[in-house]
């Protein structure tokens, strides 16, 4: 059985990610920690009849007993994006929080698989890369930026314009986790979809902003807390069953040397030089068993696409080294 930290176990992703979690075969024991609310949040999830058993931690104090003989660490610690706010606010902000947790991941379970929720993610998971270097207990196959909600609004938007089972659709998605980071390959979906190019541009477009979507819906009153909380409960799900054994197949953003052959193809295709990138992985117990080829190469829109990622990501990923290199480690 698996132990599991939600790190902001309280937030607005927080809560229904851990009573997700609680629903979830394979977890034993959940623990979870933020620095406000959570004897209620706790104490609540606690009740429902599953046989995982629930802790709670409160504040910077317990932070490394929440971390103790922890198997999968969770993290949807920070603040969400609302109306007017960019990334670079965001950035300022989250950059520490993820910082100062990946320091205590690593002093107190430093084998446990990280996975990232807090955006924004393409700068966040190099930190947390560069914490872990740090530290002397860097494995780029056990750190991932969970990217799953880009894929799961790729199979959602192109039922809502084609009637197909969302739930048996499958789109890549390759790139990063904002805006024009965010690369579906729909001519790559399985089962085949017939799209005109207007139909692909008009998807890609969706998929890329549906985070706008949802803010703009809820009126300055929050972000993609559900949605993104489902996102992340599926993907830590799949973490689960590989260290139970089972080998899952995912898509993540993480480092391409997790597997460097592996990464040639994505490479080849635009990503280049880059350190990372989300890309199909197939997980094991270890993490990061291979990152699983293409199965067929991408169309021209899709290639050019792939190109403007790549240039974006490479200042996000930048920014996350340099906010890095600029800090001195806090412990």
């Amino acid at each position: 059985m698996v132990a599991v930290a939600v790190i902001g176990a309280a937030g607005g992703i927080g809560q229904p990610l851990s009573l997700l979690l609680k629903l979830t075969p394979g977890i034993s024991r959940l623990s979870l920690y933020d620095i406000v609310n959570m004897p209620g949040v706790a104490t609540d999830i606690s009740h429902i009849n599953t046989n995982s058993s629930v802790e709670f931690y409160v504040g910077q104090s317990q932070l490394s007993n929440a971390l103790r003989g922890i198997n999968i660490v969770v993290i949807s610690a920070g603040v969400a994006r609302k109306p007017g706010m960019t990334r670079n606010d965001l950035f300022s902000i989250n950059a520490s929080i993820v910082r100062e947790l990946i320091e205590a991941v690593a002093d107190t379970c430093p084998k446990a698989l990280i996975a990232i929720v807090t955006n924004p993610l393409n700068s966040t998971v190099p930190i947390a890369a560069h914490v872990l270097k740090s530290k002397n207990c860097y494995n780029p196959k056990r750190l991932f930026g969970i990217t799953t909600l880009d894929s799961i609004r790729a199979s959602r938007f192109v039922r809502d314009t084609h009637g197909i089972d969302a739930m048996e659709l499958h789109v890549p998605v390759v790139g990063g986790h904002s805006g024009n980071t965010i690369v579906p390959l729909l001519s790559m979906a399985t089962p085949q979809v017939k799209l005109s190019q207007k139909e692909m541009e008009d998807l890609v477009q969706r998929i890329q902003y549906g985070g706008d979507e949802v803010v703009k819906a809820k009126d300055g009153e929050g972000s993609a807390t559900l949605s993104m909380a489902y996102a992340g409960a599926r993907f830590t799900s799949s973490l689960v069953q590989a260290v139970g054994g089972a080998q899952v197949m995912e898509s993540a953003f993480v480092p391409l040397a997790a597997d460097p052959q592996g990464a040639h193809q994505i490479r080849r295709l635009g990503a280049n030089s880059l350190d990372f990138f989300a890309v199909p992985i197939e997980l094991g117990k270890t993490g990061t068993l291979r990152i699983v080829p293409l199965d067929a190469e991408p169309n021209m829109l899709e290639l050019k696409a792939i190109d403007i990622a790549a240039h974006t990501l490479k200042d996000n990923i930048a920014q996350g080294i340099k906010y890095m290199d600029s800090n001195q480690p806090l412990h």
